[in-house]
């Protein structure tokens, strides 16, 4: 039996009525762009990441990019973050002329190491920008603090985080905007690119919905030069008809991290964190992989038919393109560390118990064989 380490089929296959219905009826209106559908869904999504304001935008890269436009970063500006994550989070920095300032992470989280923030604060520090990486939720209380403290902007970037929480609050709910990406690889998975900020500002959010279709007032009167960051209209009404059964996928990826935690608790094996304030919505069930065997682990699970991935083999200071940047291999070796170990299982609502054993079983094989 082969275990992918995503599978959507099933998911789509029993909302496919609510599919058709929702393609006939743009067939048959015509209405592709923005409008009454979206507004719909930001609607929802707000309510749901317990904001006043939601902007849906054309993925979660562009959220981040349009957060930063709205929130005026460019060239001369620095943005604290973190070097391990995926590209877009400094790549979107970098893009609108800004530094991106990494400072390295707490293991036990895989997320910024909120101590390490303040010291790497300098006069051009504009913002920082916490990731809710793999599901759990960054520490935001020091986070928050520092920023106030320095008078900083804070992005959260929650691509892979939508419906976790921290003291009881959704993520993305605690800075100036959050961000969030709903690739078909995410909790919340629309049918192609798709994201949306999220933010309590009404004066943000306006300027976001401006910036998004290139800073238009309305007609063709430009007041910003913004870009074409629309949601498309399928695309919401898709997350629409998802956004409901949310929760319950959340609760059945949490009820299958327990059993793996139980199952693989005796291996050699780091095991996900979930820190007693936070809830974790585990976008990706990661290991760490201790001694030097995760790419031994990762061929073995390959060969016994167990989907796997590696998140993130490079952390961003050590990616080409920021050479610039004058990062050296050593600057942040906790990043380096998780970069070295971590590898993902299988972990997803259509995960039968008859594979998640056989996940287990491959994992527990190899470290019997050692």
């Amino acid at each position: 039996m082969t275990v992918p380490l995503l599978d959507l089929s099933q998911q789509h296959a029993a909302l496919l009525p609510d599919f058709c219905t929702i393609f006939e009826r743009f067939v048959e209106t015509g209405h592709f762009i923005l409008g009454p559908d979206v507004e719909q869904f930001e609607q929802e999504l707000a309510s749901y990441c317990g904001t006043h304001h939601a902007v849906g935008t054309s993925s979660g890269t562009d959220a981040l990019t349009l957060a930063m436009m709205a929130l005026e970063i460019g060239p001369g500006d620095e943005v604290i973050t973190t070097p391990f994550t995926f590209f877009a989070t400094a790549g979107c920095i970098a893009r609108l002329g800004a530094k991106p300032v990494f400072v390295d992470i707490d293991l036990t989280t895989f997320n910024i190491d909120p101590r390490q923030i303040e010291p790497a604060i300098t006069e051009k520090t504009k913002a920082i920008m916490p990731v809710h990486l793999y599901g759990q939720a960054a520490d935001m209380d020091p986070i928050m603090a520092v920023a106030r403290k320095h008078g900083l902007k804070v992005i959260e970037d929650a691509a892979q985080a939508v419906g976790a929480k921290y003291r009881d609050q959704p993520v993305g709910s605690f800075g100036d905007i959050g961000c969030l990406s709903f690739y078909p690889t995410k909790n919340l998975a629309a049918m192609g690119d798709a994201g949306a900020c999220v933010t309590d500002d009404e004066e943000l959010a306006q300027k976001m919905r401006k910036l998004r279709v290139h800073g238009s007032g309305g007609g063709y009167t430009h007041f910003e030069i913004g870009g074409n960051f629309r949601l498309d209209v399928l695309q919401a009404a898709i997350l629409s008809a998802k956004l409901p059964l949310l929760d319950g996928w959340l609760a059945i990826r949490r009820e299958l991290a327990d059993r793996y935690h139980r199952q693989l608790d005796d291996l050699q094996l780091g095991l996900p964190f979930e820190a007693s304030h936070c809830y974790h919505t585990y976008n990706q069930y990661t290991v760490r992989v201790f001694g030097n065997q995760r790419d031994g682990l990762k061929a073995h699970l390959t060969a016994g038919g167990v989907g796997n991935r590696i998140y993130y083999t490079v952390p961003l200071h050590l990616q080409p393109c920021f050479k610039s940047l004058g990062y050296k291999k050593g600057q942040f070796p906790v990043a380096e560390e998780a970069a070295r170990e971590v590898l993902s299982l299988p972990v997803h609502p259509d995960l039968s118990k008859a594979q998640q054993d056989q996940v287990i079983c491959v994992v527990q094989e190899f470290f019997e064989g050692e």
